[in-house]
């Protein structure tokens, strides 16, 4: 263990690497376990058409975040100024102002939304839920300054309490109201509690509202492209929803979103720590600028794509076994839809150490035309395949847009120095091997769902 304990100690690069490193999965990992035990709690409380309901509003609000990112956090960990505090007051007042507008177009999007949903709940569920944007536009930009300089311990405790909280009051108002209400109230409590606690016990000044020129001008100039981005990365995480909750009855989709939250834990898991991770060690060690660079952040891919594939083949394998495990026969096929989606995500799991490599560089636009490709070709085949083969045609329209848009990523990569095609090649061929081998344990199930599931709506 000294070994080890040695190059978690210290302030350097490395320490601070695998500190955030360790300290991001812990919090994951414990996030998932407690939305997994709310989930289990709640599906005894509700029913599938209250998950599918809340599947909606989550792509609105996930899809109004995301439609309105202008880069702040990114800018705050890559700008050389990320530490002033007249830039990070100008970044602050464009977020509290962002959030303003988010809450507003919740509002105007509410009946729209419900007539061509044909839910009426949705006219106020929107709004609602809606409020948790106007809450997360306040939060103080220390949180960014503790991730640009890998400082993420207490970020990700205050983060778990925030949550826990939530969770217990979702819990309560479920087994209070009956309704689908609790869900869209625990997210308000839960955005609260985490603006209370980052605001008082993360260290650093107090954020005001200011507005410097400069400061503004290089936050819109680096955020422009980032909000193309991420206008089209909502395509990329809720366009499955967002397209099948046309296709499918509420019930049949609150199944699939329940086999996605399973599914995804592994791929998450490592954009998150990506997320977190790759931005301040690209900006200290660019890949490009000496091989010594490179070898090191080799290691580090290898490593994290490693331990996310291996999470990533367990979830397959026991995928139908977890969901006989943890819920009751109303949600057997959730179990099929979790292997699918696992098998479908192998792509995106080799690839994704490569797209912050952009970003660390200040290159927001080139990141701009990959999230572009991903979206167009996501909701292309998405479609394609949900209009003539159903949920199954949709999800195997998701496994080819992924492989198809790696020409774009190693093309972005390249540009930074950053793409290894060793690593790449051994876990394509893992990857293969994997989805031939999850695919023939599982077949009896897979073709029971497409007994199911297949065929166009």
């Amino acid at each position: 263990m000294s070994p080890l304990i040695a190059r978690l100690s210290g302030d350097g690069l490395v320490a601070r690497v695998m500190r955030s490193s360790a300290w991001t999965a812990l919090g994951y990992g414990g996030s998932q376990a407690m939305r997994l035990a709310s989930n289990l709690i709640l599906t005894r409380i509700l029913f599938p058409e209250a998950f599918g309901m809340m599947a909606l509003v989550s792509v609105f609000i996930v899809g109004l975040t995301m439609f309105s990112d202008v880069g702040v956090a990114p800018s705050i960990m890559q700008h050389r100024r990320g530490d002033e505090p007249a830039f990070l007051n100008t970044a602050w007042t464009i977020q509290v102002v962002r959030g303003v507008i988010l809450w507003l177009a919740t509002l105007a999007l509410a009946l729209p939304v419900s007539h061509f949903y044909a839910e009426p709940q949705l006219a106020l569920l929107l709004p609602v839920a809606g409020i948790s944007l106007l809450i997360h536009g306040f939060e103080p930009t220390r949180i960014d300054t503790a991730l640009r300089h890998l400082r993420v311990g207490r970020v990700t405790g205050l983060d778990l309490i925030a949550q826990a909280i939530g969770i217990v009051a979702m819990v309560l108002m479920a087994w209070a109201l009956q309704s689908v209400w609790a869900l869209a109230l625990g997210w308000i409590v839960s955005s609260l509690a985490r603006l209370v606690l980052m605001t008082l016990y993360l260290p650093g000044d107090r954020n005001h509202l200011h507005w410097e020129p400069e400061a503004g001008r290089d936050l819109i100039h680096f955020g422009v492209w980032l909000f193309l981005s991420t206008a089209c990365g909502f395509m990329v995480a809720q366009g499955d929803k967002a397209i099948l909750g046309k296709y499918l009855t509420l019930e049949q989709l609150g199944l699939y979103n329940i086999g996605f939250f399973l599914a995804s834990f592994p791929l998450m898991l490592g954009q998150t720590i990506t997320g977190r991770i790759l931005i301040p060690l690209y900006r200290e060690r660019p890949p490009g600028a000496s091989a010594a660079h490179f070898q090191a952040i080799r290691k580090m891919r290898f490593l994290l794509t490693g331990a996310i594939f291996t999470i990533l083949a367990l979830t397959a394998f026991a995928g139908e076994w977890l969901v006989d495990f943890l819920y009751d026969d109303r949600y057997t096929a959730a179990g099929a839809i979790l292997v699918l989606i696992s098998v479908s995500q192998i792509p995106t799991v080799i690839g994704m150490t490569y797209d912050q490599s952009a970003l660390a560089a200040g290159d927001s636009r080139n990141y701009f035309y990959l999230t572009l490709a991903r979206a167009v070709l996501l909701m292309v085949f998405m479609i394609v395949g949900a209009n003539q083969m159903g949920l199954i045609g949709a999800m195997a329209g998701q496994a080819l847009a992924s492989i198809l848009v790696y020409p774009v990523l190693i093309w972005l990569a390249r540009r930074h120095g950053a793409w290894d095609g060793l690593h790449d090649g051994l876990f394509a061929v893992l990857g293969l091997a994997l989805a031939i081998a999850v695919i023939f344990v599982d077949q009896t199930a897979i073709r029971a769902l497409i007994t199911l599931f297949a065929g166009p709506p």
